[in-house]
């Protein structure tokens, strides 16, 4: 046995769980002391909430009507992305209530609704009934996406909250501006990890007083869990994705090229759709991406434990292993934290990138100790682990291994990512030089890098499979993916800083505040645009890891004990799941293509005709193009949603589980290449864009200024790029996950009803 017992893995996962939200709370009060009422300030003789020095008593501007603007731009913004999420929730309410009443219709039939005890199919005695299976696998799925739906809007919420706050502090200087940013990152990072975890252990506690000795059920039910986190997070990222892109193309392609006026003008109509757009796309996106990509390795970690030897002997601690390794990740994430925000500080823009790159070395440093702890700490010397349909012997020590090299790729694949993503190397560097002779050349160039740039990652990503799979079988697949993720605190910090200093250079602007403060803010934004490409890419190599472990768990749950590719029954599987992702990515971008237009006509017109709104005398309409945005991705998110829900009930009921084991493997093989090409392709065409503007080389200056030819090359480039690493790229990674855990959850009445077709054909 392990030397931690029951009674302290009882005690740790909860600990864990609870530090890491009071961690997260205490955050938010500090960024909470940063006034944007402008009465507190002048009440107490403080300036915003300090005694700090600001920049505007050196130029002689009026602070009182900087913070009013701040905080009215703050809440145009906030609200705007309130009302998008609350109508997305409407529908998405209406398909969660119908697609539970599926889950329990489809899984309770197994057995004719019956009431009857079963016997186990992997260890001996009676099971509990398919059709209680049915109802707490319902329950876990419901529990999963409300617990999505919350983590979406917390991470929104946050994010409106500390926007103007970053933009006020940076009045003070660029250190004061990146902690503000930062910590509330960190607010949401530490929420949702640790919300995730927590809820994740009460559920199985709970289940577990009905199932008893019967883990094999407990376990099965559990995985209606990641289903739900993950469908929630299909909707929140292509809807999120589609509203975000409609209305920055549309401020693109009208007010930088057409009217040839600043990014985030407040002249431009679509600007306050714009900022919310970073909010609901990029924070509440990413926020349910996450937490579905966590709670889909766990599934599919404990589903294949618990038909193993700590599932059989029923060894509660070495069970709770992959919550036990979160535990670990949210200690870890603190720590490192703390170097970002106490015990260093940012004294100059140079300084913003290092310091978040950092932030992922050290974690992962730290996480590699933590593991090996944790791994002699809770797992017995030897046991053995599930092997399609064999037992295979593995040690603590091997199991630490597949942890870390999933720990290990994910920081490669990251570093990668921001090679071939960040305009302070080569490959962006030669993107921009390729505008000198227009937006054609361009486009080839950035192309040429997002195919170049899946090399590195794929290999990472196949050597943490064979390593992981060689050790442990598709338990060392599911907790490489986990290792990938136990850094998730840390991620999600850098991830969401990237929108909220976005947002923060955008209410600079909007607020009329001095180009010095909009020069800290850009300087802000331009640290965090690289950070986000290597979130994504994170996110998009778990997704590789989990899909397989969720692969590996659907064959074993549907009894495929081969999945022989020379089969015709799996070969149309795997070319019509290799077709699968160019189907939704095609349905995604023409989606924020159709919302666009409409954004862009609109743009036109209020130019047009508001009499003075180029002179800045007269207001735009900001809540038309907000209400397009909404329209828009709410009406064009349905039809690529339909396309992931339901090809695996409809694959597995016609045609059976090794037709869907086809489809699942050729969409993970398919899906990955291409997310990771669009992802890197329109990060490295923004940056590309980016660079050109800052003009910080004698390189930059030669091809600008804003507006010249090279930089509307620049702009074209960036604008087709937009809804491939916002919108499809990311979107994609979700699509490969949902197919895999939702042929998982459905599994059982594919493998006892699927086939339906070939029974007569």
């Amino acid at each position: 046995m392990a030397i931690l017992g029951e009674l302290g893995t009882e005690i740790l996962i909860p600990v864990c769980g609870v530090v890491g939200i009071v961690f997260a709370i205490a955050q938010w009060f500090i960024v909470s002391k940063v006034k944007v009422t402008p009465g507190a300030a002048a009440a107490g003789g403080s300036k915003n909430g300090y005694g700090d020095y600001l920049i505007e008593e050196e130029e002689g501007l009026n602070d009182h009507n900087v913070v009013v603007k701040c905080a009215e731009i703050q809440t145009a913004i906030s609200e705007g992305a309130t009302s998008f999420l609350f109508t997305m929730y409407q529908y998405v309410g209406m398909f969660m209530v119908v697609f539970a009443a599926v889950i329990f219709v489809f899984l309770g039939s197994i057995e004719g609704f019956s009431t009857k005890g079963q016997p186990c199919t992997y260890s001996t005695g009676t099971c509990k009934p398919a059709l209680y299976t049915a109802l707490f696998s319902t329950a876990s799925f419901l529990l999963g996406a409300i617990t999505s739906l919350v983590s979406g809007f917390l991470g929104m919420k946050i994010a409106t909250y500390a926007n103007a706050r970053t933009t006020l502090e940076a009045r003070k200087g660029v250190g004061k501006a990146f902690i503000t940013a930062f910590r509330s990152g960190a607010v949401m990072g530490f929420l949702l990890s640790s919300s995730g975890l927590v809820v994740l252990y009460i559920t199985i506690n709970v289940f577990k007083m009905y199932y008893g000795d019967d883990w094999e059920g407990l376990f099965e039910s559990i995985t209606g869990y990641g289903l739900g986190g993950s469908s929630m997070a299909l909707f929140g990222r292509v809807g999120g994705g589609i509203y975000t892109k409609a209305a920055d193309v549309g401020a693109d392609l009208v007010g930088k090229v057409e009217r040839n006026i600043p990014e985030d003008d407040p002249r431009n109509p679509a600007v306050i759709a714009d900022n919310v757009g970073d909010n609901v796309g990029d924070i509440a996106g990413m926020g349910s991406d996450l937490f579905g990509s966590y709670a889909e390795s766990s599934c599919a970690a404990l589903v294949v434990a618990s038909i193993s030897s700590f599932g059989i002997n029923h060894d509660f601690t070495a069970m709770c292993y992959p919550l036990l390794v979160s535990s670990v990740g949210i200690i870890v994430c603190l720590l490192t934290t703390l170097f970002a925000t106490d015990f260093f500080e940012i004294k100059a823009a140079s300084e913003i990138e290092p310091a978040l790159k950092k932030q992922l070395i050290i974690s992962t440093a730290l996480m590699t100790i933590g593991v090996a702890v944790i791994s002699w700490l809770a797992l017995p010397a030897k046991f053995t682990i599930f092997n399609f349909g064999a037992q295979k012997d593995v040690s603590n020590w091997g199991l630490f291994f597949c942890v870390a090299v999933g720990l290990w790729a994910g920081l490669i694949i990251g570093f990668v990512t921001e090679y071939y993503t960040s305009n302070a190397y080569s490959p962006v560097q030669d993107v921009a030089d390729s505008c000198r002779t227009g937006a054609a050349t361009n486009v080839i160039f950035g192309l040429a890098l997002g195919y170049k740039s899946v090399i590195i990652p794929i290999f990472a990503i196949a050597v943490s499979i064979y390593v992981s799979f060689s050790i442990a079988a598709m338990y060392g697949i599911a907790m490489a993916a986990l290792g990938m993720l136990s850094t998730m605190a840390t991620g999600l910090a850098i991830d969401a800083y990237g929108p909220i200093s976005d947002n923060a250079g955008g209410i600079a602007e909007m607020a009329g505040m001095s180009h010095r403060i909009r020069e800290r803010t850009d300087a802000l934004d331009a640290a965090g645009n690289t950070t986000a490409a290597i979130g994504k890419g994170f996110a998009i190599g778990s997704a590789a890891l989990v899909s397989l472990a969720l692969f590996g768990a659907f064959v074993s749950r549907a009894g495929v004990k081969v999945v022989d590719v020379l089969s015709p029954k799996v070969f149309i599987g795997l070319i019509v799941g290799a077709m699968l992702p160019y189907w939704f990515s095609a349905m995604t971008m023409k989606s924020v293509g159709s919302a666009a237009l409409k954004m862009v006509e609109e743009v036109r017109r209020q130019f047009n005709t508001i009499p003075g709104l180029m002179e800045g005398t007269a207001k735009p309409d900001y809540a038309t193009c907000v209400k397009i945005s909404t329209d828009a991705s709410i009406k064009e998110m349905i039809p690529p949603g339909a396309l992931v829900m339901l090809t695996p009930l409809i694959v597995g009921t016609l045609f059976g589980v090794e037709t869907l084991s086809g489809v699942l493997a050729g969409a993970l093989v398919s899906g990955v290449q291409i997310a990771i090409s669009a992802s890197n392709t329109g990060g490295a065409w923004d940056n590309a864009k980016k660079y050109i503007e800052a003009g910080n080389s004698e390189h930059a200056r030669s091809l600008g200024p804003k507006g010249s030819d090279c930089h509307k090359a620049a702009v074209i480039g960036d604008t087709i790029g937009d809804p491939l690493k916002d919108t499809s790229g990311p979107s994609l990674n979700i699509l490969i996950k949902l197919m895999a855990v939702e042929s998982l959850v459905f599994a059982p009445f594919f493998a006892t009803y699927g086939g339906v077709l070939f029974r007569y054909i």
